[in-house]
């Protein structure tokens, strides 16, 4: 009878991660013949064909997706047990890391973490990325939570958790004394602007406005980066549309003021995690505490 060799899955699993033969022999440290070999032999014994050559690509069949779903939890629920037996032999030494998407807030990153900062016996990580490799790393468990303004769902939904922790009104931000009012009005008009870039849920948030109003704005610059934005607003006489959350600073020394925040107009912040059997405590009080705030 034959038996399923954990060796040889564990070897499917890693090519059927990265998509090729040669990522997976280079992570695992093996040739590509040897790699070649050891999932043909898991083929065999098992009786079933588990990739298609299309080119140079392999893809996986039907049965080597079902496959991939098995191995995927079995070897995922692995690295949480051997992360879990490591953390009780290193508790003094305990590890968050986190994920952020590149272009949020700085401002918001630090509140998230600051109760972190005097915690005893706890250190974290940021590591800032792009909303895919973001997620990709999460997958992997590179990290243990992610930071984003972008909801996830769709195709993944059953391995991501995703909670909403707070939502930031948007505002029209600039300098101190250009004299604007709070409610939307001619003066606006003779303004440059300075926007997030078109692809941003803000930046459509705030076209819908203008359209709403048939206001065409003066633009002068596009930033898809909060910091960038913050610095634009700071240093010229242009104004900007982003969180106040951004620059808390400025508006709290009265370098920035917030003119006019746009009506039902909000940017939101998630925490994004992977399912797990058991759930990390550090990680759940600090999503509790950001919920809360």
């Amino acid at each position: 009878m034959s038996k399923l060799n954990y060796h040889h899955l564990n070897y499917f699993w890693e090519v059927a991660k990265q998509g090729n033969l040669t990522k997976a022999a280079e992570r695992l440290h093996i040739s590509q013949s040897a790699l070649s070999s050891q999932i043909s032999q898991l083929e065999h014994n098992m009786g079933v064909q588990l990739f298609s050559r299309q080119g140079r690509k392999l893809v996986l069949t039907d049965i080597g997706y079902t496959t991939f779903s098995y191995a995927d939890e079995i070897f995922k629920r692995g690295i949480e047990l051997e992360a879990l037996l490591l953390q009780g032999l290193k508790a003094k030494n305990q590890v968050i890391k986190i994920g952020v998407l590149a272009t949020m807030s700085r401002n918001f990153i630090e509140g998230f973490v600051e109760p972190l900062i005097n915690r005893p016996n706890t250190k974290f990580s940021l590591y800032a990325r792009g909303q895919a490799p973001l997620l990709k790393a999460l997958a992997n468990h590179q990290i243990d939570i992610a930071l984003t303004n972008i909801e996830v769902n769709g195709a993944n939904d059953q391995l991501w958790q995703c909670q909403l922790l707070a939502r930031q009104p948007i505002a029209v931000i600039g300098r101190s004394g250009l004299g604007l009012s709070e409610t939307f009005s001619s003066d606006y008009a003779t303004q440059n602007w300075i926007l997030p870039v078109e692809d941003s849920p803000i930046r459509s948030a705030f076209d819908g406005f203008c359209a709403i109003h048939q206001f065409s704005p003066n633009i002068v610059a596009e930033a898809d980066d909060m910091a960038m934005l913050r610095l634009l607003t700071r240093d010229t006489d242009a104004i900007a549309v982003m969180p106040e959350v951004v620059v808390k600073d400025e508006l709290k020394s009265g370098e920035l003021v917030s003119y006019m925040r746009l009506p039902n107009i909000y940017e939101y912040f998630y925490a994004v995690t992977v399912k797990r059997h058991l759930p990390n405590e550090v990680i759940n009080e600090l999503v509790l505490n950001a919920v809360k705030a």
